[in-house]
Protein backbone atom coordinates (compact mmCIF):
# COMPACT_ATOMS: atom_id res chain seq x y z
CA UNK A 1 0.00 0.00 0.00
CA UNK A 2 1.79 3.33 -0.99
CA UNK A 3 2.10 6.31 1.20
CA UNK A 4 -0.03 9.20 0.94
CA UNK A 5 2.42 12.89 0.25
CA UNK A 6 1.55 13.64 3.85
CA UNK A 7 2.96 10.15 5.07
CA UNK A 8 5.85 10.52 2.74
CA UNK A 9 6.53 14.57 4.11
CA UNK A 10 6.02 13.62 7.62
CA UNK A 11 8.75 10.64 7.35
CA UNK A 12 11.30 12.55 5.29
CA UNK A 13 11.21 15.73 8.33
CA UNK A 14 11.26 13.57 10.94
CA UNK A 15 13.91 11.28 9.61
CA UNK A 16 15.69 14.85 8.47
CA UNK A 17 15.08 16.29 12.01
CA UNK A 18 15.89 12.51 14.11
CA UNK A 19 19.40 12.68 12.23
CA UNK A 20 20.40 16.05 12.83
CA UNK A 21 19.88 15.71 16.46
CA UNK A 22 21.71 12.42 16.51
CA UNK A 23 18.66 10.82 17.71
CA UNK A 24 19.96 7.29 15.98
CA UNK A 25 17.10 5.22 17.45
CA UNK A 26 14.21 7.57 16.29
CA UNK A 27 15.95 7.74 12.30
CA UNK A 28 16.60 3.84 12.51
CA UNK A 29 13.08 3.09 13.17
CA UNK A 30 12.05 4.28 10.15
CA UNK A 31 14.15 2.76 7.60
CA UNK A 32 14.22 -0.57 6.46
CA UNK A 33 16.46 -3.58 7.85
CA UNK A 34 17.65 -3.77 3.66
CA UNK A 35 17.80 -0.01 3.89
CA UNK A 36 21.07 1.82 1.52
CA UNK A 37 22.30 5.28 0.87
CA UNK A 38 24.47 5.36 -1.89
CA UNK A 39 26.54 8.20 -2.34
CA UNK A 40 28.54 9.06 -5.73
CA UNK A 41 31.95 8.03 -6.74
CA UNK A 42 32.40 12.20 -7.15
CA UNK A 43 32.24 12.68 -3.37
CA UNK A 44 34.45 11.92 -0.95
CA UNK A 45 32.12 10.06 1.12
CA UNK A 46 31.59 8.18 -1.99
CA UNK A 47 30.05 4.28 -1.82
CA UNK A 48 26.56 2.29 -0.20
CA UNK A 49 26.18 2.41 3.49
CA UNK A 50 23.60 -0.56 4.12
CA UNK A 51 21.36 -1.61 6.85
CA UNK A 52 19.87 -0.06 10.21
CA UNK A 53 23.06 1.87 10.89
CA UNK A 54 23.85 2.91 7.41
CA UNK A 55 22.48 6.33 7.66
CA UNK A 56 24.47 6.86 10.78
CA UNK A 57 27.80 5.46 9.19
CA UNK A 58 27.33 7.76 6.23
CA UNK A 59 26.46 10.75 8.32
CA UNK A 60 28.98 10.50 11.10
CA UNK A 61 31.99 10.29 7.87
CA UNK A 62 30.19 13.00 6.58
CA UNK A 63 30.12 15.15 8.92
CA UNK A 64 33.13 14.82 10.12
CA UNK A 65 34.75 15.28 6.83
CA UNK A 66 33.12 19.21 6.70
CA UNK A 67 31.64 21.71 9.47
CA UNK A 68 27.70 21.36 7.44
CA UNK A 69 25.56 23.63 10.10
CA UNK A 70 22.75 23.44 8.14
CA UNK A 71 20.72 21.28 5.43
CA UNK A 72 17.86 23.45 4.44
CA UNK A 73 14.99 21.65 2.57
CA UNK A 74 13.03 24.12 0.12
CA UNK A 75 10.68 21.92 -1.36
CA UNK A 76 10.15 18.30 -1.43
CA UNK A 77 8.66 15.97 -4.61
CA UNK A 78 6.48 13.21 -3.69
CA UNK A 79 5.52 10.42 -6.03
CA UNK A 80 4.52 7.07 -5.42
CA UNK A 81 6.35 5.61 -2.75
CA UNK A 82 9.13 7.84 -3.51
CA UNK A 83 10.02 11.53 -2.75
CA UNK A 84 12.77 14.21 -4.20
CA UNK A 85 14.25 16.55 -1.34
CA UNK A 86 15.63 19.86 -2.67
CA UNK A 87 18.22 20.73 -0.04
CA UNK A 88 20.78 23.71 0.25
CA UNK A 89 24.00 22.29 2.87
CA UNK A 90 25.22 25.47 4.66
CA UNK A 91 29.02 25.34 6.21
CA UNK A 92 30.42 26.44 9.08
CA UNK A 93 32.38 28.87 7.20
CA UNK A 94 30.59 31.85 5.50
CA UNK A 95 33.22 32.00 2.89
CA UNK A 96 32.43 28.46 1.47
CA UNK A 97 29.79 28.63 -1.34
CA UNK A 98 26.79 26.01 -0.07
CA UNK A 99 26.44 22.85 -1.38
CA UNK A 100 23.16 22.65 -3.49
CA UNK A 101 21.40 18.50 -3.75
CA UNK A 102 18.76 16.92 -4.35
CA UNK A 103 17.89 13.59 -2.51
CA UNK A 104 16.01 10.90 -3.73
CA UNK A 105 14.08 8.70 -1.34
CA UNK A 106 12.21 5.33 -2.12
CA UNK A 107 9.94 3.84 0.63
CA UNK A 108 8.45 0.63 1.41
CA UNK A 109 5.78 -0.92 3.47
CA UNK A 110 5.93 2.58 5.31
CA UNK A 111 9.35 3.00 5.98
CA UNK A 112 12.87 4.59 4.07
CA UNK A 113 14.41 1.84 1.74
CA UNK A 114 16.90 3.91 -0.35
CA UNK A 115 18.11 7.37 -0.26
CA UNK A 116 20.28 8.71 -3.51
CA UNK A 117 21.81 11.97 -2.85
CA UNK A 118 22.71 14.04 -6.29
CA UNK A 119 24.76 17.28 -5.73
CA UNK A 120 24.72 20.10 -8.53
CA UNK A 121 28.25 20.82 -7.59
CA UNK A 122 30.30 18.14 -5.61
CA UNK A 123 33.13 20.61 -5.79
CA UNK A 124 31.12 22.73 -3.29
CA UNK A 125 31.43 19.23 -0.45
CA UNK A 126 35.34 18.82 -1.56
CA UNK A 127 36.08 22.78 -0.69
CA UNK A 128 34.24 21.87 2.78
CA UNK A 129 36.77 18.96 3.18
CA UNK A 130 39.21 20.40 2.53
CA UNK A 131 39.03 23.36 4.80
CA UNK A 132 37.77 21.03 7.52
CA UNK A 133 41.84 19.62 7.07
CA UNK A 134 43.41 22.08 6.59
CA UNK A 135 42.04 23.71 10.13
CA UNK A 136 42.59 20.42 11.92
Amino acid sequence: MSMTPEEITDLVDRLYASAGAGDWETANAMLTDDFVAYEADALPMAGAYRGKNGLKELFAKAMGMADVVGLDRSDLLTGKDSAIAVLTMRFADPALKPAELCEMFRFRDGKCCEIKPYYYDPAHFHAAAAAKAEAA
